[in-house]
């Protein structure tokens, strides 16, 4: 079976090789980039990258710049790795269609976790794997999204938010459960995540954002219009 191939974009040679040590340790096939033109050149070039983990903070190019750039063709999966502890910075990576965000300083097995659970779910969808309400279509082997017959355009948070509400539709999820399904047990950030991502799916939903029901001091629930 072919390796999947990640890009790890950071400034520091001590930070690529720490963080390439423990993903080949891994069985990942990884290729490295000390900056933000190098990254885009060489992504670009591979045109099979499978996923990114992209620092901030670089002379030139930032990772802002290159997520900006990225996301322009390609809705490939997306960490981020930053030494700012600041919730504004985070929002706006997520703006972004950033998929993670991890702060530094961080441990490597739980980078490689988030890796692994990203790449799981991109690469071992079902070929049947087809959820349909209200008038929206969830395709998760070709990972798409089509709202009344029109393609919808999602990050890959958005998808994997949509699909866990629609999988439970009818049912109330609480913050702390769609944190643990979508997020992973070990994501260290908040509620504020969840909602951030909600409200932006909603809008990309258009009227169908309705079907996604806020519950008051709980969570949220899909509920597709037959049921309401």
């Amino acid at each position: 079976m072919e390796r999947s191939k990640i890009l790890v974009v950071d400034d520091e040679s001590r930070m690529r090789k720490l963080v390439k040590d423990f993903l080949v340790k891994n069985d990942y096939a990884v290729l490295e980039a000390e900056d933000g033109n190098a990254a885009l050149e060489l992504f670009y070039e591979e045109k099979d990258i499978d996923l990114l983990i992209l620092d901030v903070m670089m002379p030139g190019m930032d990772g802002w710049e290159v997520c900006k750039e990225i996301r322009k063709t390609s809705k490939v999966p997306i960490i981020m790795l930053t030494a700012r502890g600041d919730e504004r910075d985070e929002l706006l990576g997520f703006q972004l269609g950033v998929d993670e965000y991890i702060s530094k300083p961080f441990s490597p097995r739980i980078l490689v976790a988030r890796v692994e659970a990203i790449l799981r779910r991109t690469t071992g969808a079902s070929e049947d794997s087809r959820v349909e309400a209200g008038g929206v279509v969830i395709d998760k082997s070709a990972h798409t999204v089509m709202v009344d017959g029109k393609d919808v355009e999602l990050s890959f948070k958005e998808f994997e938010l949509l699909s866990f509400f629609m999988e439970n539709e009818g049912i109330a999820l609480s913050r702390e459960k769609i944190l643990n399904s979508v997020w992973n047990y070990d994501y260290f950030g908040d509620a504020r995540t969840i909602d951030t991502h909600v409200k932006k799916l909603r809008s990309k939903l258009g009227e169908k954002g309705d079907l996604i029901q806020t519950i008051w001091g709980l969570g949220y629930k899909f509920v597709s219009k037959s049921e309401k």
